[in-house]
């Protein structure tokens, strides 16, 4: 889990800097450690991936300052 937060720290990082080879990178390594957590867990990162869409995918809501808010939670 140390990885994954360190990972999302360069993400954010290169967010705030506007790097896009280091957002490239990051999202990269990012996938690349959430996939061998997964396996850690006999899942499969894609089956993980369509789950998480399959759940979200049908959510009506709408923009605010930037982020996605639910409907029921408006």
């Amino acid at each position: 889990m140390v990885k994954l937060i360190e990972e999302l720290g360069e993400l954010a990082n290169g967010i705030n800097k506007d790097k896009k080879e280091q957002i490239i990178d990051s999202i990269g390594d990012t996938y690349v450690v959430l996939t061998i957590l997964s396996m850690q867990f006999n899942l499969n990162i894609e089956d993980c991936i369509t789950e998480a869409y399959n759940e979200i995918k049908d959510r009506k809501g709408k923009m605010v300052n930037g982020i996605f808010v639910k409907e029921s939670d408006l």
